[in-house]
């Protein structure tokens, strides 16, 4: 398959209308099917702010780094790709920024009534309402897609199901079933080096990664710089993972290196990753593929008790919705059982003393754990602790 093109399905619309939902139903059922294959969800792939001038809505931006992420799966073995998200209302997909694919785009939409009601009920959500209604009328009264489907009283498998009927059983051609790889072939060309500099907390599930890692992101930007985020875990949904590295970490660090040139070439100084890494072997994979960035790993850690409790709240919905949450509605039994599991993580990775910082997070909060890590971060090393932001931070245009 190498010289034909992949499939990829652009599932599009505004908030609210379940693109994450189904895109990932569909990943799900593709793994399920025995076809190997990727997700990715765009707002994933442009959390670096202020955006350029150049590019308002960041959609170039978020169309080169899915361009990468696609090559990044397709070298790993994945025979096709779901990507869900918002597009430029104006113009649709950048198809130009994602080369080697074949794609195929289906708009998702809903009634303004139902769209008002959904969005209300979401809890946590920072979507504006207006805002979110203005890109439904827009985009219902655009040519955007090469197909509709209104998710009105659907339920997720509902739409899944219509969205591949309506794009006559996507993927075509079918996608081969694909054994486990046992060894990741690298895309050509690599990602180019990008510096910078790179903080990485890593640590057991539920320890609070994500809450603290986008607290010191959103620092970054009050301080005045150009800054990005990205959750590993976002970079790496691509199955069957090769046997010989089950948590996929050469192809997320693969495509972590690119989304980061991406970043850079858009005036971003710093990046916050949170991700986990089970040992140092990990690590220097991560560090290898952002050389020459500067790469600072801060561990995490809490106690039984605190991961049991967050890992709960976790599965009640007590977190961002991430796309393909394990523990998302999950029962206690489960839910404890992941805790345990935690709690023996945190302990083995206390037991390597993992990662260069280590900054112990029970009985504290989020902004507590953020200022120990900043601390602890400066006095590991003055010279990552960033300057005023100077006119040099923010590019002149940004080519892509």
């Amino acid at each position: 398959m190498s010289g034909e093109p992949i499939p990829v399905l652009w599932l599009c619309g505004p908030p609210g209308v379940g693109k994450t939902e189904a895109g990932w139903e569909i990943y799900a059922e593709l793994g399920r099917a025995g076809v190997a294959a990727g997700y990715v969800d765009v707002d994933q792939l442009g959390i670096c702010y202020p955006e350029p001038a150049s590019d308002p809505g960041r959609h170039l931006m978020q169309a080169r780094n899915v361009g990468a992420v696609v090559a990044g799966y397709r070298a790993a073995g994945a025979r096709c790709v779901v990507v869900s998200g918002v597009v430029d209302t104006a113009r649709g997909v950048h198809a130009d920024r994602i080369p080697g694919a074949a794609l195929t785009v289906c708009r998702l939409r809903v009634g303004q009534d139902e769209l008002r009601r959904r969005l209300l009920g979401r809890t946590g959500s920072t979507v504006a309402l207006a805002d979110a209604l203005r890109d439904a009328e827009a985009m219902d009264a655009s040519d955007i897609g090469d197909v509709c489907v209104d998710t009105s009283g659907l339920s997720v498998a509902e739409v899944a199901r219509r969205v591949r009927e309506r794009t006559g059983g996507w993927p075509v051609p079918a996608a081969p079933a694909t054994a486990p790889a046992t060894a990741f072939e690298r895309p050509s060309p690599a990602p180019a080096p990008a510096e910078g500099s790179v903080l990485w907390l890593c640590g057991a599930t539920g320890v609070g990664k994500s809450t603290v890692g986008f607290t010191l992101f959103q620092r970054a930007l009050a301080a005045g710089h150009t800054a990005a985020y990205l959750d590993l875990d976002q970079i790496g949904c691509c199955a069957p993972a090769p046997a010989d590295d089950p948590g996929n970490h050469r192809l997320k660090a693969r495509n972590l290196a690119a989304v980061w040139q991406t970043y850079r070439a858009a005036g971003a100084r710093c990046l916050t990753v949170v991700g986990q890494a089970e040992d140092e072997s990990a690590i220097r994979t991560y560090a290898d593929a952002l050389a020459p960035a500067t790469v600072t790993v801060c561990r995490l850690h809490a106690g039984r008790e605190e991961l049991v409790r967050r890992i709960l709240s976790r599965g009640q919905g007590g977190s961002w919705a991430q796309p393909g949450d394990p523990l998302k509605g999950r029962p206690t039994a489960r839910l404890l059982q992941a805790a345990d599991a935690a709690a023996a993580d945190a302990e083995a990775l206390d037991r390597a003393a993992l990662g260069d910082l280590r900054v112990a997070t029970d009985g504290h909060t989020v902004e507590e754990v953020a200022d120990a890590v900043a601390d602890a971060v400066a006095e590991r090393s003055p010279t990552l602790s960033l300057p005023p932001p100077t006119a040099s931070d923010r590019p002149q245009a940004f080519e892509l």
